[in-house]
């Protein structure tokens, strides 16, 4: 059997491993766009659930760590990848429901389930992916489950699968063997296995990675052991300075015995003073330690178990939803200051701050949502990489949410554009939805890596311009870049052109292509618009 505590460390280490490892993740992308990676969507993803799991005993139900499991990474579900790992573990939460431990059966009905549900949620799964290495590691899982009632071992033979599916993945997906890698999330959901399948075989929780060292002085005590206090292994947290007494042994000696009875230890001293940080289970034994050393002056204990559940207890009760004060409202996901004026002005209730690079979580879409004074809430993500986020807080709401397939700001504003407050949701839903497939996108950006890609070469900082989402030319200069790609977008029956400029082009830069445009094409209106947006130079739509 796998107890409860075994699958709190598994899925603890799993967190820790994806997060450790996520950067050779991300660069396994083989699309060189700087975007919201995959690894790093999936270590935000699943490290969401870590802090509620820290704070479970050693007794704890194996159905109850997979519920809250499940729930913190549906919460903190971000980019495509993590809603698919977070939809996995809620076939845990399925099948461990009101199980004390897991055994052979209910495993294998954990991953099936997780199976089940991520294929669903995808409109056309492409295998090769994630989806393709979940989906043989679980029919591994049932076919080891015929000859052995061993969880442990089926996990392992899971893993093993989620090894072999991956090496595979080049063979489904020719732009993976192009560019001479593996599936991504792929890669990603065989790190979060291996570590769990280490922890089932009685392995130590790996540790998460990444803390800078800081030089501990006296001075900067307070922000060095700010960084310990979300650890909770043990409940009291306990600090207190010493006055060192007259021939005090070395501060080295108080840390080796502090290191014995809990964790997260800071201890620093200079001439006078002694100033030391622990968790533990017993303040009472720290202190009597401390007193070999000198005087205790302003010890401070506290519950740490009970502070968790208190600012739980406060982020849950921390948002009020807002009461329907209308029919319909609106919540759009943009980054920089222009292009959330600019939808605020067309009617958008709420704007969640976020985009590529930063793709918010299910929880970042529907806290807005729920601050959305309206029946019927639209949710435009604008970005194809947050639409099944979004659409995973459609069933968390307390409200009726649409989320409209926007994939860029220009389709976003443009669904907006087509509402029509007297006309009923099915219409408008419809009337916006036509609206957004009529707009073509530019999108000019730099390359994140070095990648081969559809057959250009591309280097780390050449400038890429795509064409609706997909990569159209490779370019050096940025203006000339820029123009051959509206260009490019331009049709026979185009009658308006949309230029919004990002954070990093100058104001007359941005002047100096529409005054290039309007030459090129005097018939169109052309609209010039500093939208402030990160990671894009230009966003050009046409229409």
């Amino acid at each position: 059997m796998i107890n409860g505590s075994m699958l709190r460390d598994a899925v603890i280490s799993a967190a820790n491993s994806i997060s450790n490892n996520k950067k050779a993740v991300d660069e396994l992308n083989v699309f060189p766009v700087p975007d919201g990676d995959t690894g790093t969507n999936m270590s935000m993803t699943i490290g969401n659930c870590v802090a509620e799991l820290k704070n479970m005993p050693d007794d704890v139900e194996a159905g109850v760590v997979a519920k809250a499991a499940a729930s913190g990474l549906l919460r903190g579900a971000r980019g495509n990848s993590g809603v698919i790992l977070s939809l996995i573990f809620r076939g845990f939460s399925k099948a461990l429901k009101g199980a004390r431990t897991i055994n052979s059966e209910n495993l294998v009905a954990a991953l099936e389930k997780g199976v089940e549900g991520a294929y669903k949620s995808v409109m056309k799964p492409t295998e090769g992916t994630i989806l393709t290495v979940a989906r043989e590691a679980s029919e591994k899982a049932r076919e080891v489950s015929r000859t052995t009632n061993d969880p442990i071992l089926i996990w392992e033979e899971v893993c093993r699968q989620a090894e072999l599916t991956l090496s595979q993945t080049p063979k489904l997906l020719p732009v993976l063997a192009k560019a001479g890698v593996v599936d991504a999330g792929g890669k990603g959901l065989t790190i979060i296995f291996c570590a769990m399948r280490d922890v089932f075989k009685g392995g130590k929780i790996v540790e998460a990675q990444g803390k800078a060292e800081k030089k501990v002085t006296v001075e900067n005590f307070s922000s060095v052991v700010g960084d310990f206090d979300q650890d909770i292994h043990f409940t009291y947290c306990t600090e207190m300075i010493i006055t060192k007494k007259s021939g005090a042994e070395d501060a080295s000696k108080l840390r080796a015995y502090l290191e014995t009875i809990g964790d997260c230890v800071v201890v620093v001293d200079d001439d006078d003073i002694i100033k030391f940080h622990v968790h533990t289970n017993d303040p009472g034994l720290a202190m009597q330690k401390a007193l070999e050393f000198g005087y205790i002056n302003l010890p401070k204990v506290e519950n740490m178990k009970l502070q968790h559940k208190a600012r739980k207890k406060e982020a849950e009760t921390k948002i009020t939803p807002a009461k329907p004060e209308k029919k319909f409202g609106f919540v759009a996901v943009a980054a920089g200051a222009g292009i959330e004026a600019m939808f605020k002005d067309v009617g958008v209730d709420r704007v969640v701050k976020g985009g590529q690079t930063m793709n918010p979580s299910t929880q970042d879409i529907l806290a807005e949502i729920m601050q959305t004074p309206a029946e019927i809430v639209f949710v435009l993500p604008n970005n194809k990489n947050i639409i099944m986020a979004a659409e995973q807080a459609v069933k968390l709401a307390d409200r009726t949410v649409c989320v409209l397939q926007t994939r860029t700001i220009p389709q976003g504003m443009s669904a907006m554009l087509a509402f029509d407050p007297d006309a009923d949701f099915n219409v408008n839903r419809t009337e916006m939805t036509k609206a957004l497939e009529r707009v073509s996108t530019g999108m000019v950006t730099f390359a994140a890596r070095d990648s081969n890609f559809e057959g250009h070469a591309i280097k780390q900082g050449e400038i890429l311009c795509l064409e609706n989402g997909k990569l159209s030319f490779v370019e050096k200069d940025l203006a000339k870049g820029a123009y051959k790609l509206t260009k490019k977008l331009v049709k026979g029956d185009s009658s308006f052109i949309t230029v919004i400029y990002g954070s990093d082009v100058t104001d007359d830069a941005a002047e100096a292509l529409v005054e290039h445009l309007s030459a090129k094409y005097p018939g169109i209106d052309i609209n010039l618009i500093s939208g402030g947006q990160p990671v894009y130079y230009y966003i050009i739509s046409v229409e």
